[in-house]
């Protein structure tokens, strides 16, 4: 496998030039920098997500993830042929918005390792990031290949939560992963096919919330009410949830027990983030499942007015407008 830094940049902006134009995605203007090192400069819209600033964290934050990419590009420089070393190296440049330079470090993993799901989970993951479902849907598909009838493992946090405890599996996120890229694609059948699996493998509180969530939206657009029910019969008061307290309220709300209005109003209070956005989406597709159009379009567009464009809940707003034909 060859290094992919620092060399990379100029060979994938020139690469995303030519996917653009290929796409019809728009105008694109290549140009050299003024530098002399023959890196190439490529001017593309703001909405191409791969050129989008992520959102903005703490100085604190940042901070610390630079620092431990810096130790992930050590560790893979030192052993650039450990499939560990090139997935740490993919995940922290994920975590700072290099999504193009992380899916390059899988991709050239997945050339070298072409059984591991690892790597095509991840790289499954910042596709649907960069709004390439069908591509995630590829990758995931072949992850889940992979898996078959192998034990699952749980898999390491790159961002810890407050009680340092992993809550997610291999075989959980290849699951999710794919589910949630069938969900955003309108595939709603293999999107149930895909939680039904994802739910067989979550084992702890939050991996079930998480699951139940989104495996609940799913069954209400195919209309299957006792599936429905029995999913949320699974979900009881006062469960241990560290993480993913956003889905577990959000379930709370679909049996009932929450407004959807106290919901909105607490998200709304919240310093913009992948959790409240994940609980305004769950609102607003609430809204827009029992038929209040105008709710739901003021709650996605409260969404799209933030920065939180990488979580899945801005994602999943911005289809949903995209289906009600209607702008941002």
């Amino acid at each position: 496998m060859k290094s992919v830094l620092p060399g990379l940049l100029a060979p994938l902006l020139l690469t995303a030039a030519f996917e653009q134009l290929d796409q019809g995605v728009g105008p694109v203007t290549v140009t050299r920098l003024p530098s002399g090192t023959g890196i190439l400069q490529v001017q593309k819209p703001q909405s191409d997500f791969i050129y989008r600033p992520p959102p903005p964290v703490s100085a604190e934050a940042k901070r610390d993830m630079e620092a431990k990419l810096s130790e992930a590009r050590v560790r893979y420089e030192a052993n650039p042929h450990d499939p560990e070393a090139i997935i740490w190296l993919g995940r922290r440049l994920g975590y700072l918005g290099r999504f193009r330079e992380a899916v390059q470090v899988f991709s050239d993993g997945v050339d070298e390792f072409p059984a591991d799901p690892r790597l095509y989970r991840h790289r499954g993951h910042r596709y649907i990031t960069l709004r390439r479902f069908d591509l995630a849907i590829q990758d995931l598909e072949k992850a889940a290949e992979l898996i078959k009838g192998k034990a699952d493992a749980v898999e390491p946090d790159g961002q810890p939560n407050a009680r340092n405890i992993p809550t997610s599996t291999l075989h959980f996120n290849i699951w999710y992963h794919l589910g949630l890229a069938h969900y955003l694609k309108g595939n709603n059948e293999k999107a149930l096919r895909s939680y039904r699996e994802c739910l067989k493998v979550s084992k702890n509180p939050d991996a079930l919330v998480a699951t139940a969530h989104w495996l609940y939206m799913t069954l209400r657009r195919l209309n299957r009410l006792q599936e429905e029910i029995k999913l949320l019969e699974q979900i009881k008061e006062n469960m241990d949830v560290i993480e993913n307290q956003g889905y577990y309220q959000l379930l709370l709300m679909y049996k009932g027990q929450i407004s959807a209005e106290t919901l909105e109003q607490e998200a709304s209070k919240q310093q913009a983030s992948p959790g409240s956005t994940s609980i305004l989406y769950g609102v607003g597709n609430w809204h827009r499942l029992d038929a209040r159009e105008k709710d739901a379009l003021r709650v996605f567009r409260k969404i799209l007015a933030g920065n939180q464009w990488t979580s899945f809940g801005y994602i999943a707003a911005e289809v949903e407008l995209k289906n009600m034909k209607v702008t941002p």
